[in-house]
């Protein structure tokens, strides 16, 4: 219950009343956060779905399912992926690009970033309500879970905190390798197991959005540790819009 509190309370504007906040429920919280994702996804695609049903076209069931999740988090990853676009964008040692993620305001690369990736959340989730309600409903919770099994990756064991406070520092290399393994595989049976609700085709192209996805998220995830020496709360928001965004767009393609 401590993880799924600290999950929920953290990464989701649920009522969740966070108990403890230590390396063990923050471990036992980075283990839960696709379940969290998961809760988020569905109010998402039911939303999106019952715009569908009272007939509007995909475009704006597609909003609505991109402003849903943005919604349940208080926009936190979007905003992290702004600082982060804009510490990477500085070309500024480590310790002032830090200061520059820190900041409040929002910097000309933040803006673009934010902009690029709304735009292809909603193309993408366009092309899939576009579809079929049901294809646009998977994909919108598909993307959110694997959004949030990123941030189990981004805290495993060897992926140091770049500040000694904050949330990085707190969830940083707290889950172990084995733990993150075995919650992706169950994920990734989830999203099969989704598709083959549309044909074992669609089972197929979920596992290897899936795949794309959480390989986008390591490979920003690599690039921020050697830029800013490890994680901050930040480069978690943009590892997750990051996965979620690679995930619609490969589920809109083929």
């Amino acid at each position: 219950m401590d993880g799924l509190r600290f999950a929920f309370g953290t990464l989701t504007v649920f009522p969740a009343r966070i108990t403890r906040w230590d390396r063990d429920a923050a471990r036992a919280g980075m283990l839960c956060a696709p379940l969290a994702g998961l809760v988020v996804g569905l109010f998402a695609a039911g939303l999106g779905g019952a715009f569908l049903a009272l007939g509007s076209g995909p475009l704006l069931a597609a909003v609505v399912s991109t402003a849903v999740p943005a919604v349940l988090t208080r926009g936190l990853h979007l905003d992290g992926l702004a600082d982060t676009a804009d510490g990477l964008g500085s070309a500024k040692p480590a310790e002032d690009a830090l200061r520059i993620m820190k900041q409040s305001d929002v910097g000309p690369f933040g803006v673009v970033v934010l902009l690029l990736v709304l735009l292809a959340q909603v193309a993408a989730l366009f092309e899939l309500y576009g579809q079929s309600g049901a294809h646009g409903a998977v994909g919108t919770a598909l993307a959110a879970t694997v959004a949030r099994l990123a941030l189990t990756h981004a805290s495993r064991h060897g992926v140091p905190a770049a500040r000694p406070e904050g949330l990085g520092a707190i969830v940083a290399a707290t889950v172990p390798v084995r733990s993150a393994t075995l919650s992706t595989a169950v994920v990734l049976v989830l999203c099969a197991a989704s598709g083959l609700l549309l044909s074992p085709y669609d089972a197929l192209h979920n596992v290897l959005a899936a795949g794309a996805a959480l390989a986008a998220a390591a490979a920003l995830l690599r690039r921020c540790v050697r830029r800013f020496g490890g994680v901050t709360g930040d480069v978690f928001g943009a590892v997750e819009e990051t996965a979620a965004t690679t995930a619609l767009v490969a589920l809109a393609l083929g």
